[in-house]
């Protein structure tokens, strides 16, 4: 009775299904929870008290899918933070950042000559970031597709030919490099260094000396929010309100959304995908499309033996570990910080709490021989700050994004035992710099890696389907000859993060499967009628 069937009503699976229902066909969603949204849900995780449960923060919603779908229309609504980033530091100071020229005037403050220094910045930025904007909607190049291949090599070509010596320099630097390493070469002053480098480690277990984590901190500078380029906002009713939004543009179009169905198999006949196994029920499709992570899709939902060994093997062992652990905390009132105390515009931003590449390095050194830091790399959102609808009056929430915490921890500890342990650190820490936070907590919601895993199926905890390392991007992504979203096994499309760009609340891999089944129906239709 369907066309397509879709594994998961994440952001990725609503945005592909809205596609391919509005050029016609039969679509229906198969979610395990009884809830859409994946990781961009909103919970009530204290009475009176909402907030984001996983993803937690907007700004690389691609502006075509949110235009395409009409999620405006629907119930979107993105504010703009008063603020970009706040960073304590140490003795009394901080640095703040924002629009109409307040992040240069604020690292020109810190350091005079780090003020040209950003204008050099953002000069290579401007080189880059264009680039992987071209890319986002976009397949990559692979290998092995002979003749069919050629216009999108092509495509990569045009992009690349009239760059300058310079700028192909850049590219590469910005494509292989550490952040470390690049910013140690603009900049002077550690907190300045500390605002940039938190994009490269931010879901990505890794020092800011790691090679490849120049490119994740492009990864998070592509967005926009409120139609503002680079910036970053909050949805007003949390992450959720986006899912709920796309959910209803789906239904619109005629997709069925079917929730608390977990897929337990795909059907395979003849050497082709052809439908799914949930709850003991078959449901048949001759196109299955996964919004799910590629391990997790190869590992226990593809029958052994229905792809080849090598295949089985590289997702057997595809990488996922963002070293993530989130938490939300319901708060009786609004954190003071020592170095700029009282209410301000500052406790809308992103709130920073590493005030030195030196410092994200020791807190990943940490998790890598103990299993998590004790100084942890910590970044606060206070959305009730902004959205009034979230608590209870003169109350607050506040969304607590962490790194490094590991998915397996050493000598047999368990995160059953260790994650109340853990959220004291973390705690602790803010309290740190304002202090009379842990006072303020009312209740906490947390997820450390292993309950990320157990509730979203983030594998590993992987906030992003898979580590976004050089071994697994672009055309790698989630394997070479298998990047344009057509997975190793015929019928079978993978829409979710673990696809080309990656993670992220973007819908672009969702958009960019639904492109790829769509023309692959036409080449289909187009042979039927030659025949």
């Amino acid at each position: 009775m369907h066309d397509i069937l879709i594994i998961g009503a994440g952001h990725n699976g609503l945005t592909c299904a809205h596609y391919l229902a509005k050029k016609g066909l039969k679509v229906a969603i198969l979610e395990a929870s009884d809830k859409v949204g994946g990781a961009a849900v909103t919970d009530e995780f204290h009475p009176g008290f909402r907030n984001s449960a996983a993803s937690y923060t907007v700004s690389l919603l691609n502006p075509k899918v949110i235009k395409d779908m009409e999620l405006e229309r629907h119930g979107l609504k993105v504010v703009l933070r008063k603020r970009d980033n706040f960073l304590p530091g140490y003795d009394g100071k901080y640095l703040l950042t924002g629009r109409d020229g307040l992040t240069r005037a604020e690292i020109a403050r810190h350091n005079a000559a780090d003020g040209p220094a950003y204008d050099r910045y953002h000069e290579e930025l401007d080189t880059v970031v264009p680039l992987i904007r071209k890319w986002l909607l976009k397949a990559p190049p692979g290998p092995g597709r002979g003749v069919r291949g050629l216009p999108t090599l092509a495509s990569l070509g045009r992009d690349l030919v009239g760059l300058k010596t310079d700028e192909i320099r850049i590219v590469h630097e910005f494509a292989t490099k550490s952040e470390g390493d690049i910013l140690d070469r603009f900049f002077q002053n550690d907190l300045t260094k500390a605002l940039f480098a938190f994009d490269g480690i931010v879901g990505n277990f890794a020092s800011p000396y790691t090679p490849g984590t120049a490119y994740v901190l492009l990864h998070h500078l592509f967005g926009e929010a409120a139609g503002v380029p680079g910036a970053w906002g909050h949805a007003i009713g949390g992450m959720g309100s986006i899912t709920q939004a796309m959910a209803s543009a789906c239904r619109e179009a005629g997709v069925d959304i079917v929730l608390s169905s977990p897929v337990s198999e795909i059907i395979v006949e003849k050497g082709r995908a052809a439908g799914l196994v949930s709850g003991g029920k078959s449901w048949r499709a001759p196109t299955i499309v996964a919004g799910v992570n590629p391990k997790l899709l190869f590992d226990r939902l593809v029958p052994k033996g229905a792809v080849s060994r090598p295949v089985e093997e590289h997702f057997h062992h595809w990488g996922c570990e963002s070293a993530t652990f989130r938490m939300n905390v319901a708060l009786d009132k609004l954190p003071n910080f020592t170095v700029k105390p009282g209410r301000g515009d500052h406790l809308t931003a992103g709130i920073i709490m590493a005030p030195s590449m030196d410092y994200m390095h020791r807190a990943f050194a940490d998790a890598a021989l103990n299993g998590w830091s004790k100084q942890p790399v910590i970044e606060m959102l206070i959305p009730s700050t902004l959205d009034p609808s979230l608590a209870p009056k003169g109350k607050h929430v506040a969304s607590l994004f962490c790194q490094h915490f590991r998915y397996k921890l050493p000598d047999g500890r368990s995160w059953d035992d260790e994650r109340e342990q853990a959220a004291d650190a973390i705690i602790a820490t803010v309290d740190g710099h304002a202090p009379g936070f842990a006072q303020s907590v009312i209740a906490r919601q947390i997820h450390s890696p292993l309950d990320l895993e157990r509730r979203f199926g983030l594998i590993g905890g992987d906030i992003f389907h898979g580590k976004m390392g050089l071994d697994q991007l672009f055309s790698a992504r989630p394997m070479i000859g298998a990047a344009n979203y057509r997975m190793p096994l015929a019928g079978l499309y993978l829409c979710g993060s673990g696809a080309h760009p990656g993670g992220g609340v973007t819908g672009a891999p969702g958009h960019n499967a639904a492109q790829a089944i769509l023309s692959d129906r036409r080449k289909i239709f187009k042979k039927r009628r030659a025949a």
